[in-house]
């Protein structure tokens, strides 16, 4: 890569293992080849699609993730709560006596400031104490000037796309997560942030959601409880960003999608 500019993948909601094999397998293969400087990804569906336990944390940072953000699901696994996790970042608008911190400043190749920043949408979902909007505006007040990639986990479209006009120019990205779904509006907005409404998810690839079609199904026919389970093996589903970012203007000069099929081949030893 030129020296002006550094490679920023993001990477959307790591859903169990088949999730975790599929980031696995794409750091490997591709990291180095594609020159990837950083790597973000949403890791609240990591643990058996609830949350993200201190092995499974360690085994994605391990594996060459540098920052993985939260959702809803945030709480549903306590070691959060009991183990330093100091690159796990958990939406900003939780309480302020929720663990871990809602944003954190990065310094890739030594000096690039790279700043990552999780907020939670207020439509359908649960677990948000304040506002994304004004959450942004306090982190964006004194901030110095860095590169800053902003990922929303929001349910509702129209309300990810009103945050991404929100931050238009004052942040790097505004990617949105937890829908599962790779959405076919990437883009730069009019006044330069990059936004794309869910970068997709990192799960099997034939299932709801990263869980079994069955499972799902049989809760969605009928409404009765039911514990969703994912499948251990399978193909796998790829879905992410990179950006190229520039290290003077802190602005996207280009990017590509990813929206991949992995068989289950080639995961088999991940």
């Amino acid at each position: 890569m030129q020296r002006n500019r550094i490679r920023i993948l993001f990477l959307g909601d790591i859903v169990s293992s088949i999730g975790r094999r599929v980031v696995k397998y794409y750091l490997k293969n591709y990291k180095k080849s594609k020159e990837i400087d950083f790597v973000i990804a949403n890791g609240e569906n990591a643990t058996h699609g609830k949350g993200l336990s201190l092995s499974h944390y360690q085994e994605l940072i391990s594996s060459g993730v540098d920052c993985l953000t939260s959702g809803n699901h945030f709480f549903e696994n306590r070691d959060c709560f009991s183990y330093s996790m100091d690159n796990y970042i958990r939406p900003l608008n939780f309480d302020k006596e929720a663990p871990l911190r809602g944003s954190k400043m990065f310094y890739v190749q030594e000096s690039v400031p790279v700043r990552v920043s999780n907020v939670l949408g207020r439509v359908f979902l649960n677990g948000y104490q304040t506002s994304p909007f004004y959450d942004m505006d306090d982190i964006l007040k004194d901030e110095e000037k860095c590169i800053h990639i902003v990922d929303f986990h929001a349910e509702a479209t129209a309300e990810k796309r009103a945050l991404g006009e929100y931050l238009d120019s004052r942040v790097t990205a505004v990617i949105g997560t937890h829908t599962h779904v790779q959405t076919n509006d990437a883009k730069l907005l009019n006044k330069g942030t990059f936004f794309i409404t869910d970068v997709g998810m990192n799960g099997e690839y034939d299932s709801i959601l990263g869980a079994r079609k069955e499972d799902s199904m049989k809760k969605t026919i009928n409404l009765m409880p039911r514990r969703i389970e994912a499948n251990s093996s399978g193909d796998g589903l790829l879905g992410g960003v990179i950006l190229d970012v520039d290290t003077l203007s802190f602005k996207v000069i280009s990017f590509e999608v990813l929206n991949q099929v992995i068989s289950e081949k080639d995961l088999s030893s991940y």
